[in-house]
């Protein structure tokens, strides 16, 4: 018997039973929609985290000050001014750091016209925009000559500014911080959430000198908030990160044995446990959503093996007026696969419109990429050949005399 034959007698057997051949494709499209959605969360989920990587900048140490006791109680890292100025200095001395920004930063009550914003107020040096990887989406950054001169401007993020000056171009315009004025010369581009969720789009950055001198004083000369050091390569970082924790000890001479009086956060390793983490549930959220296809997959099998005993007369008939194996199994396993592949097919649209639907009412990343969607396609071809397969064969073997015995 000739292919277009087969095909057509297996076109024609799907079509006589439509009720069992649509009940059986409807396994196929709730496991490929499934997979089609779960990988797209399971993406988006990933591009996110990734997002919130590239954010952060590359290669970073941060230096947090330490924790202190007052009466008995013991406060978190951060309660202590343990950091300073000089010790940004000292820290630019250690093999492979390129930069290293001191930060001092404090919540402010922002003013333009009538409008009103609290905001997180960071005095920061010019490194700290290339040690970010930030740069102005309008406007310029100031310079060491901003720095020098105490100038009274600010750099803002997006949020900032659409919060204070709404539909304004905030550039040139002059805002208030804690009735100071501030004269804004850009605008960032857009970072989006950090790791931790915050809003790094929300904030307001000036001068070092300025915010030390004019608006974050302190009781500890020369002291900060916190310290970016970015060293030049991966590979430098573990090396980069003892080195400063012995220099810091040395500084604040920190007896062996001793708590140290400050953090070191390694924040590559962290960007990569996360990406780690994102990929594992992105391969888990897959996972799941193929054990439904393959249940799927067993359906088609079972439902297969119901219609070889159904029409076990008919096999008979065929066989008895020429129809070899080969025609038998090829007949069955293009039920199979036809049925696989047009249940695909309805579940990828249904997957992709499922997806959108998500994205639309949660506000999740979803991400549909043409690898999830033919992986999903061609596990459900697969799915048909596999367990197609032993029904077919099984149709095949049957001895015309035998079946034709059977009513």
């Amino acid at each position: 018997m000739k292919a277009p034959q087969v095909i057509q007698e297996a076109l024609r057997a799907l079509s006589t039973n439509r009720l069992r051949t649509s009940l059986t494709m409807l396994g196929v499209i709730i496991g490929v929609s499934a997979v089609v959605i779960m990988m797209g969360v399971g993406r988006g989920a990933q591009a996110l985290v990734n997002q919130s990587i590239s954010s952060m900048g590359s290669n970073l140490l941060v230096v947090f000050p330490g924790s202190q006791t007052s009466g008995g109680v013991r406060f978190g890292a951060g309660a202590a001014q343990t950091l300073t100025l000089s010790d940004a200095a000292a820290a630019r001395s250690i093999s492979g750091v390129i930069r290293v920004a001191p930060i001092v930063m404090r919540s402010f009550q922002l003013g333009y016209g009538n409008t009103n914003w609290s905001a997180m107020v960071t005095g920061v040096t010019a490194e700290y925009f290339p040690t970010r990887s930030w740069e102005p989406e309008e406007g310029d950054l100031f310079s060491e000559a901003d720095l020098r001169s105490n100038a009274r401007i600010a750099v803002i993020g997006q949020t900032t500014a659409k919060q204070l000056f709404g539909d304004e171009d905030p550039i040139g315009k002059t805002m208030r911080i804690r009735n100071l004025p501030f004269t804004v010369i850009g605008i960032l581009a857009r970072k989006g959430q950090s790791l931790d969720g915050r809003d790094q789009d929300d904030a307001v950055f000036i001068p070092l000198t300025t915010a030390r001198q004019q608006l974050i004083r302190s009781t500890f000369p020369g002291s900060i908030n916190l310290l970016f050091v970015q060293v030049a390569s991966a590979e430098q970082m573990l090396t980069a990160e003892a080195e400063l924790t012995d220099l810091l000890r040395a500084r604040h001479r920190i007896a062996p044995g001793q708590e140290n009086d400050f953090t070191v956060r390694n924040l590559t390793a962290i960007a990569q446990t996360a990406a780690v983490a994102a990929g594992a549930m992105a391969i888990l959220l897959g996972s799941i959503a193929g054990v439904s296809l393959l249940v799927g997959g067993i359906g088609i099998m079972n439902i297969m093996l119901v219609s070889v005993t159904e029409r076990t007369r008919e096999i008979g008939i065929r066989m008895a007026i020429g129809a070899r194996q080969r025609d038998i199994l090829r007949q069955f396993l293009i039920e199979a696969i036809t049925i696989c592949l047009a249940g695909g097919a309805v579940g990828v649209f249904l997957g992709i419109s499922g997806a959108w639907l998500i994205a639309s009412v949660s506000g999740l990343l979803v991400e549909i990429s043409v690898s999830s969607i033919a992986l999903a396609f061609g596990f459900s071809a697969a799915i048909g050949i596999f367990f197609g397969w032993y029904p077919a064969a099984k149709a095949s073997r049957l001895r015309p005399v035998e079946a034709l015995r059977i009513e």
